[in-house]
């Protein structure tokens, strides 16, 4: 992308910790870019540094309506949704509105403009998996009608919505299935389990641990992920591709490692009754189809990415508007 004409790209959920960070990419690359979001869960401060340039336009709407851009547009990026269980609980119809309708909304503008279009879409569309680690073909065990399906469902129809403006009206589309992803940007309040972890160490409590530890995460640094859904945009291929860390690791051992980074002498502490209903046991990706269509591989190890993560929210918990800042 970086060699490409300079191209102008909308983002929805521009205003959001992934949407955020592609906004800088792409900006840095010399693009012209619209960031767009109704600021549920993201924030205008992710964006402050872009105000003053020329290149860059913030709209606030909400993509459940209709989506009014004028001029042409390159690249439609769809990454608007609330992403953590905390915000896909607390606004579930606007979860499956935004997965729906503004998936529609989204897809409509980019016909209509003739852009390529992708959508973010999530390991969440495996559920709690029976294969692993998941592949694409892998078609995932979700529950239509648990808590989380507000999230998981509506991620798998913005799937079949994107792959049905492909078939039927030809779209140029990409389908980035993203699994967890940290850094700097997280909300410290989002509830998942990076700055949940973050904030107790940097306030010396006890890491609260739910259930007995053992489910795994794999984490992968903002920054690999932003190279790599810059990869395959510039790919023709219109599968979902994942994106993520193959570094599989069990919550006890990740909180160790963030105790240690942080100094921290509070400890863990399990809560082994109260496991949140649907989290999975585990999530690890095949990203065997990343390293060949777009020669991709993580690059950024997990005590570099937490160093980086844990600086950034601790300027934020030593600012004014962390002040008081608690975790759920």
């Amino acid at each position: 992308m970086a060699d490409s004409t300079h191209l102008r790209i909308l983002i929805t959920g521009g205003a959001g910790f992934i949407g955020s960070h592609l906004c800088d990419r792409f900006l840095a690359e010399g693009h012209r870019v619209i960031a767009m979001d109704n600021f549920i869960t993201g924030k205008q401060e992710n964006l402050q540094q872009h105000h003053r340039n020329g290149r860059f336009q913030l709209i606030e709407h909400d993509v459940s309506q209709f989506i009014r851009c004028e001029g042409h547009l390159d690249l439609v990026l769809h990454f608007a949704s609330p992403a953590s269980p905390i915000d896909y609980l607390r606004h579930p119809i606007q979860t499956l509105k935004v997965g729906s309708l503004g998936t529609h909304n989204a897809l409509g503008l980019a016909l209509a403009k003739k852009a390529r279009f992708m959508l973010a879409s999530t390991s969440e569309v495996y559920g709690e998996p029976e294969q692993h680690p998941q592949t694409e073909q892998y078609a995932g065990n979700v529950d239509p009608i648990g808590l989380r399906g507000v999230y998981d469902e509506a991620k798998r129809f913005a799937e079949a919505l994107t792959m049905a403006y492909h078939r039927v009206h030809g779209l140029d589309t990409r389908i980035v299935r993203i699994f967890n992803t940290y850094g700097p940007r997280m909300r410290l309040d989002d509830g998942r389990v990076v700055p949940n972890f973050i904030g107790q160490a940097l306030r010396a409590e006890a890491l609260t641990i739910y259930g007995d530890g053992s489910q795994t995460r794999s984490f992968q640094y903002i920054d690999d992920l932003i190279e790599g859904i810059i990869r395959l945009l510039a790919v023709d291929f219109v599968e979902p591709v994942n994106i993520g860390s193959t570094q599989e690791i069990c919550i006890t051992d990740f909180a160790e490692i963030v105790n240690q980074l942080t100094d921290n002498p509070g400890g863990l502490h399990y809560e082994r009754d109260r496991r949140a209903p649907g989290d999975p046991q585990q999530r690890r990706p095949d990203v065997s189809r990343a390293k060949e269509l777009l020669q991709w591989s993580p690059t950024v190890g997990l005590h570099e990415g937490l160093m980086e993560t844990i600086a950034h929210f601790e300027q934020k918990m030593n600012s004014s508007s962390y002040a008081g800042a608690t975790e759920r």
